[in-house]
Protein backbone atom coordinates (compact mmCIF):
# COMPACT_ATOMS: atom_id res chain seq x y z
CA UNK A 1 0.00 0.00 0.00
CA UNK A 2 0.98 3.61 -0.99
CA UNK A 3 -0.63 6.45 0.79
CA UNK A 4 -0.46 9.85 0.09
CA UNK A 5 -0.93 12.52 2.11
CA UNK A 6 -2.72 15.23 0.57
CA UNK A 7 -2.57 18.33 3.03
CA UNK A 8 0.37 18.53 5.54
CA UNK A 9 2.46 21.44 7.07
CA UNK A 10 5.64 19.12 7.39
CA UNK A 11 7.90 22.43 6.82
CA UNK A 12 6.51 24.30 9.65
CA UNK A 13 8.45 25.09 12.97
CA UNK A 14 6.71 22.90 14.67
CA UNK A 15 8.61 20.20 13.86
CA UNK A 16 12.07 21.46 14.18
CA UNK A 17 14.37 19.80 14.39
CA UNK A 18 12.83 16.03 13.65
CA UNK A 19 11.42 17.16 9.78
CA UNK A 20 13.86 14.62 8.43
CA UNK A 21 13.34 12.03 10.82
CA UNK A 22 9.67 11.96 10.64
CA UNK A 23 10.07 12.16 6.53
CA UNK A 24 11.66 9.37 6.94
CA UNK A 25 9.17 7.68 9.41
CA UNK A 26 6.27 7.99 7.16
CA UNK A 27 8.11 6.87 4.74
CA UNK A 28 8.44 3.48 6.47
CA UNK A 29 4.98 3.60 7.24
CA UNK A 30 4.19 3.38 3.67
CA UNK A 31 3.52 6.82 2.86
CA UNK A 32 5.11 7.84 -0.58
CA UNK A 33 3.96 11.29 -1.03
CA UNK A 34 3.41 14.67 0.78
CA UNK A 35 1.49 17.55 -0.54
CA UNK A 36 2.64 20.84 1.37
CA UNK A 37 0.32 23.77 0.88
CA UNK A 38 1.69 26.88 1.45
CA UNK A 39 1.00 29.49 4.25
CA UNK A 40 2.02 32.99 3.59
CA UNK A 41 5.71 34.53 2.63
CA UNK A 42 6.97 33.80 5.98
CA UNK A 43 6.70 29.90 5.16
CA UNK A 44 7.91 29.85 0.97
CA UNK A 45 11.56 29.67 2.57
CA UNK A 46 11.25 26.86 4.71
CA UNK A 47 8.99 25.01 2.12
CA UNK A 48 10.86 25.07 -0.78
CA UNK A 49 14.00 24.01 1.82
CA UNK A 50 12.11 20.52 2.79
CA UNK A 51 10.81 20.17 -1.23
CA UNK A 52 14.59 20.36 -2.11
CA UNK A 53 15.92 17.90 0.21
CA UNK A 54 13.02 15.39 -0.62
CA UNK A 55 12.06 16.11 -4.08
CA UNK A 56 10.55 12.74 -4.96
CA UNK A 57 8.96 12.64 -2.11
CA UNK A 58 7.34 16.22 -1.23
CA UNK A 59 5.62 18.22 -3.32
CA UNK A 60 4.58 21.99 -2.76
CA UNK A 61 2.01 24.07 -3.68
CA UNK A 62 1.70 27.81 -3.12
CA UNK A 63 -0.86 30.44 -2.25
CA UNK A 64 -1.98 32.71 0.46
CA UNK A 65 -4.25 31.42 3.86
CA UNK A 66 -7.28 33.43 4.51
CA UNK A 67 -6.14 33.88 7.98
CA UNK A 68 -2.87 35.85 6.33
CA UNK A 69 -4.82 38.27 4.61
CA UNK A 70 -4.80 41.81 5.68
CA UNK A 71 -5.00 45.62 4.48
CA UNK A 72 -1.68 44.63 2.88
CA UNK A 73 -3.05 42.22 0.78
CA UNK A 74 -2.63 43.71 -2.84
CA UNK A 75 1.64 43.54 -2.46
CA UNK A 76 1.40 40.27 -0.18
CA UNK A 77 -0.85 38.84 -3.19
CA UNK A 78 1.79 40.19 -6.10
CA UNK A 79 4.72 38.97 -4.13
CA UNK A 80 3.11 34.98 -3.77
CA UNK A 81 1.91 35.16 -7.46
CA UNK A 82 5.95 35.75 -8.03
CA UNK A 83 7.25 31.97 -7.32
CA UNK A 84 5.17 30.14 -9.19
CA UNK A 85 7.25 31.40 -12.77
CA UNK A 86 10.13 30.10 -10.55
CA UNK A 87 9.21 26.94 -9.88
CA UNK A 88 7.17 23.76 -10.53
CA UNK A 89 3.98 23.44 -8.21
CA UNK A 90 1.47 20.55 -8.02
CA UNK A 91 -1.39 23.01 -6.69
CA UNK A 92 -2.55 26.60 -5.46
CA UNK A 93 -3.14 26.21 -1.78
CA UNK A 94 -3.79 27.12 0.99
CA UNK A 95 -6.66 28.96 -0.10
CA UNK A 96 -10.19 30.20 0.71
CA UNK A 97 -12.21 31.46 3.13
CA UNK A 98 -12.23 31.69 7.37
CA UNK A 99 -14.50 33.79 9.15
CA UNK A 100 -14.62 31.65 12.78
CA UNK A 101 -11.61 34.01 14.07
CA UNK A 102 -12.16 37.29 12.39
CA UNK A 103 -14.48 38.83 9.75
CA UNK A 104 -12.50 42.41 9.22
CA UNK A 105 -11.09 41.17 6.05
CA UNK A 106 -13.99 39.54 4.87
CA UNK A 107 -13.88 41.37 1.61
CA UNK A 108 -10.27 41.23 1.09
CA UNK A 109 -10.21 37.43 1.64
CA UNK A 110 -12.82 37.00 -0.90
CA UNK A 111 -10.92 39.34 -3.41
CA UNK A 112 -7.64 37.27 -2.65
CA UNK A 113 -9.34 33.97 -3.16
CA UNK A 114 -10.81 34.56 -6.36
CA UNK A 115 -7.96 35.99 -7.24
CA UNK A 116 -6.12 32.60 -6.98
CA UNK A 117 -8.98 30.74 -8.30
CA UNK A 118 -7.98 32.83 -11.60
CA UNK A 119 -3.99 31.30 -11.12
CA UNK A 120 -5.18 27.99 -10.56
CA UNK A 121 -7.50 28.40 -13.94
CA UNK A 122 -4.30 29.90 -16.01
CA UNK A 123 -1.97 26.93 -14.61
CA UNK A 124 -4.77 24.03 -14.85
CA UNK A 125 -3.66 23.77 -11.47
CA UNK A 126 -5.77 21.95 -8.86
CA UNK A 127 -6.65 24.47 -5.87
CA UNK A 128 -6.46 22.95 -1.77
CA UNK A 129 -9.12 24.96 -0.33
CA UNK A 130 -9.78 26.44 3.21
CA UNK A 131 -13.00 27.07 4.76
CA UNK A 132 -14.49 27.43 8.36
CA UNK A 133 -17.69 29.16 8.52
CA UNK A 134 -17.93 30.21 5.28
CA UNK A 135 -19.11 27.81 2.67
CA UNK A 136 -21.64 30.33 1.58
CA UNK A 137 -19.02 32.54 0.53
CA UNK A 138 -16.29 29.91 -0.81
CA UNK A 139 -18.85 28.55 -3.15
CA UNK A 140 -20.30 31.85 -4.13
CA UNK A 141 -16.91 32.87 -5.30
CA UNK A 142 -15.87 29.32 -6.87
CA UNK A 143 -19.06 29.89 -9.14
CA UNK A 144 -18.23 33.46 -9.79
CA UNK A 145 -15.08 32.99 -11.34
CA UNK A 146 -16.28 29.33 -12.98
CA UNK A 147 -17.20 26.22 -11.26
CA UNK A 148 -16.60 24.45 -14.92
CA UNK A 149 -13.08 26.04 -15.21
CA UNK A 150 -11.70 25.09 -11.55
CA UNK A 151 -10.95 21.63 -9.85
CA UNK A 152 -9.52 21.21 -6.25
CA UNK A 153 -10.53 19.76 -2.78
CA UNK A 154 -12.40 21.23 0.33
CA UNK A 155 -9.28 20.06 2.77
CA UNK A 156 -10.56 19.53 6.40
CA UNK A 157 -13.92 19.13 5.30
CA UNK A 158 -16.49 19.02 8.30
CA UNK A 159 -19.38 20.52 6.62
CA UNK A 160 -22.73 19.18 6.78
CA UNK A 161 -25.01 17.06 4.60
CA UNK A 162 -26.45 20.01 2.75
CA UNK A 163 -23.08 21.87 2.71
CA UNK A 164 -21.41 18.14 1.31
CA UNK A 165 -24.75 18.02 -0.96
CA UNK A 166 -23.73 21.32 -2.61
CA UNK A 167 -19.75 20.23 -3.16
CA UNK A 168 -21.18 17.12 -4.79
CA UNK A 169 -22.60 19.35 -8.08
CA UNK A 170 -19.02 20.53 -8.48
CA UNK A 171 -18.19 17.21 -9.84
CA UNK A 172 -14.16 18.40 -10.23
CA UNK A 173 -13.91 19.11 -6.53
CA UNK A 174 -13.27 16.51 -3.59
CA UNK A 175 -13.26 16.39 0.25
CA UNK A 176 -10.22 15.88 2.38
CA UNK A 177 -11.03 13.91 5.25
CA UNK A 178 -8.49 13.82 7.92
CA UNK A 179 -8.33 12.61 11.72
CA UNK A 180 -11.41 14.80 12.79
CA UNK A 181 -13.36 11.63 11.07
CA UNK A 182 -12.19 9.61 14.24
CA UNK A 183 -13.41 12.23 16.95
CA UNK A 184 -16.00 10.65 19.54
CA UNK A 185 -18.61 13.13 19.05
CA UNK A 186 -18.01 14.46 15.24
CA UNK A 187 -20.56 13.55 13.35
CA UNK A 188 -18.40 13.36 9.91
CA UNK A 189 -18.70 9.77 9.40
CA UNK A 190 -22.15 9.80 9.07
CA UNK A 191 -21.76 13.08 6.58
CA UNK A 192 -19.18 11.42 4.19
CA UNK A 193 -21.61 8.18 3.87
CA UNK A 194 -23.90 10.16 1.98
CA UNK A 195 -21.28 10.45 -1.02
CA UNK A 196 -19.01 7.65 -2.78
CA UNK A 197 -15.03 6.51 -1.93
CA UNK A 198 -14.45 8.61 -5.20
CA UNK A 199 -14.93 11.96 -3.43
CA UNK A 200 -12.22 11.35 -0.45
CA UNK A 201 -8.76 12.13 -0.33
CA UNK A 202 -6.97 11.67 2.72
CA UNK A 203 -4.90 14.09 4.87
CA UNK A 204 -3.23 15.07 8.26
CA UNK A 205 -3.25 18.70 8.33
CA UNK A 206 -0.11 17.82 10.33
CA UNK A 207 1.04 19.45 12.78
CA UNK A 208 -2.86 20.16 13.37
CA UNK A 209 -6.05 17.74 14.26
CA UNK A 210 -4.38 14.79 15.25
CA UNK A 211 -6.43 11.29 14.92
CA UNK A 212 -7.55 9.13 18.12
CA UNK A 213 -5.65 7.59 19.39
CA UNK A 214 -3.08 10.60 19.18
CA UNK A 215 -6.10 13.21 19.71
CA UNK A 216 -4.13 16.35 21.86
CA UNK A 217 -0.26 15.39 20.51
CA UNK A 218 1.04 17.16 17.64
CA UNK A 219 -0.26 15.26 14.41
CA UNK A 220 2.27 13.72 11.89
CA UNK A 221 2.38 12.03 8.55
CA UNK A 222 1.90 8.56 10.07
CA UNK A 223 -0.96 9.23 12.06
CA UNK A 224 -2.87 9.12 8.88
CA UNK A 225 -2.83 5.70 8.53
CA UNK A 226 -5.73 5.49 11.48
CA UNK A 227 -7.60 8.45 9.35
CA UNK A 228 -7.71 5.80 6.85
CA UNK A 229 -8.55 3.09 8.49
CA UNK A 230 -11.72 5.02 10.22
CA UNK A 231 -12.79 5.68 6.58
CA UNK A 232 -12.38 2.18 5.34
CA UNK A 233 -14.57 1.23 8.39
CA UNK A 234 -16.80 4.34 7.13
CA UNK A 235 -17.38 3.24 3.53
CA UNK A 236 -17.37 -0.59 4.76
CA UNK A 237 -13.90 -1.32 2.31
CA UNK A 238 -10.49 -2.67 3.25
CA UNK A 239 -7.53 -0.70 4.39
CA UNK A 240 -5.98 -1.43 1.04
CA UNK A 241 -9.28 -0.58 -1.56
CA UNK A 242 -9.41 2.91 0.42
CA UNK A 243 -5.87 3.91 0.20
CA UNK A 244 -5.97 2.62 -3.57
CA UNK A 245 -9.11 4.36 -4.23
CA UNK A 246 -8.35 7.32 -2.37
CA UNK A 247 -4.61 7.46 -4.14
CA UNK A 248 -6.34 7.23 -7.57
CA UNK A 249 -8.36 9.99 -7.06
CA UNK A 250 -5.37 12.10 -5.23
CA UNK A 251 -3.26 11.38 -8.52
CA UNK A 252 -6.20 12.40 -10.82
CA UNK A 253 -6.27 15.67 -8.97
CA UNK A 254 -3.03 16.08 -8.81
CA UNK A 255 -1.99 15.07 -11.95
CA UNK A 256 1.72 16.73 -11.89
CA UNK A 257 2.48 14.68 -8.91
CA UNK A 258 4.65 12.03 -10.63
CA UNK A 259 3.84 8.41 -8.59
CA UNK A 260 2.15 5.45 -10.14
CA UNK A 261 -1.10 4.73 -9.60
Amino acid sequence: MRLIDTHCHLYLEDFDPEQDELAQRAKESGIDALLLPNVDLTTIDRMHDLCDRYPEFVFPMMGLHPTSVNSHYIDILKRTESYLSKRTYCGIGEIGIDLYWDKTYLREQRIVFEEQLRWSVDLNLPVAIHTRDAYPEVLECIHKVGAERLKGVFHSFTGTTEELEEIKKLPTFKIGINGVVTFKNSKLAEVIRQTDIEKILLETDAPYLSPVPYRGRRNEPTYIWKTAEKVAETFGLTLEGTVNATRKNTLGLFNSVNKPL
